[in-house]
């Protein structure tokens, strides 16, 4: 199911780095040291947004990287 709240992720397995962009801001935040399983139940949940609240936000170091560039 399309999430209304993230437009688009990237994982990088080898950092360990997820890339999100958000819907309403445009902006792009990067995480650190998300594990991969991490990332496989993010993108297999059925409400993507909760995952995210539930198990990234506030779980893992971020960035601000800024809009996307599509």
């Amino acid at each position: 199911m399309p999430s209304t709240s993230i437009r688009k992720t990237e994982y990088d397995p080898e950092s360990r780095i997820l890339s999100v962009w958000f819907v309403a801001s445009g902006k792009r935040y990067e995480f650190e040291g998300v594990p991969p399983e991490t990332f496989a139940a993010f993108k297999a949940a059925f409400a993507k947004g909760r995952y995210f609240n539930e198990h990234i936000r506030n779980h893992f170091r971020y960035r601000l990287v800024g809009p996307a560039v599509d």
